[in-house]
């Protein structure tokens, strides 16, 4: 390692453990994640694997609390009117950027009303089907969903969530049919899935990795321009024959606008520790996620880009709140 290297890396840590010193009060007390989605899918997930790290780096508890309802309205709404002290927190994915589009008068503006602090993790949707339901490939399901028109449903963790707007992509690139049943989370909208209540939906590995593994759900594609680590044999929707369809899914945590930069920093600074932790990382990467950490600036101009992005992928779905 050359002299210059060696610098650049002790000036990273430090200044990695001086944002983790600053703000010697907080937290003084435990903190709440609120959460928009129902327990047990991607987004709560990934939310109790950074709290615990918050909890752990910062000395205070960091408590998950989900709030779904509304597409992640309700949770949204609630935090970005909270005190800006770092206790009310917001842990999301895109949805709090395809609401901004989705909703015709959203509760909170994604740019105004947040300051992100950072991704926690970064990962896909895949386009699954039931066991039951005959189609074995992404090409063989589109010829029976263009056979029976409207005879197909396809579940979602609500309107304005990734998985949502995945489907709708995929109906527009496919010039399909397909119903939409949104439910109020991952964990609701899967259990739909195994049920065969539902014929398809796009949902992150990090939620359904094991029912595939155990056969109970037949995956089909990845929404990505790569494919996951969790279900390497699995094609991505462009090597199965359908392109425009890559939804990238990120988890990150936001905290009220008006929030001080250095408790923003300081939980930061924590989160980029948890995500690259080596117990985390494997975590994560088992799931079929990879850690990102990145900091609150650098999440802000992301999470502008994001609500633009989002605007022109719902105008060319035609995607709307039910």
């Amino acid at each position: 390692m050359n002299a210059k290297i060696a610098c650049m890396l002790a000036l990273a840590c430090a200044t990695q453990a001086q944002a983790l010193a600053q703000s010697p009060g907080y937290p003084s007390r435990p903190a709440r994640v609120l959460v928009g989605f129902t327990p047990g899918g991607g987004v709560d997930i990934n939310a109790r694997l950074a709290a615990s790290k918050l909890s752990e780096y910062l000395g205070q508890q960091f408590v998950v609390e989900n709030r779904p309802g509304a597409g992640t309205n309700i949770a949204n709404e609630f935090v970005a009117k909270a005190a800006p002290d770092g206790y009310t927190l917001l842990f999301n994915s895109p949805a709090v950027a395809i609401n901004m589009s989705l909703y015709k008068n959203p509760p909170y503006d994604a740019l105004r009303d947040f300051a992100g602090v950072s991704v926690f993790s970064e990962s896909t949707n895949i386009l699954v089907v039931p066991a039951s339901l005959p189609a074995k490939s992404v090409k063989e399901l589109v010829a029976l969903a263009r056979e029976k028109p409207g005879a197909l449903n396809y579940s979602s963790a609500g309107a304005g969530s990734t998985q949502h707007l995945a489907a709708e992509l995929f109906k527009l690139r496919t010039g399909t049919s397909i119903v939409h049943i949104p439910y109020k989370g991952s964990a609701p909208s899967i259990a739909a899935l195994i049920a065969a209540e539902v014929q398809l939906s796009f949902v992150n590995p990090v939620a359904i990795g094991q029912f595939v593994k155990t056969g109970r759900l037949r995956a089909l594609g990845v929404a990505s321009a790569k494919r996951t680590v969790l279900l390497p044999d699995v094609p991505t929707m462009k090597e199965a024959g359908v392109e425009g369809v890559e939804v990238p899914l990120w988890f990150g945590l936001l905290a009220p606008a008006a929030t001080p930069g250095d408790i923003v920093h300081a939980l930061a600074a924590a989160v980029k520790k948890g995500a690259h932790s080596p117990d985390m990382q494997k975590k994560l990467l088992d799931q079929g996620a990879e850690p990102v950490g990145n900091t609150p600036e650098e999440f802000q101009a992301m999470l502008k880009e994001e609500v633009a992005r989002w605007a022109e992928v719902v105008k060319v779905s035609g995607a709307r709140a039910e």
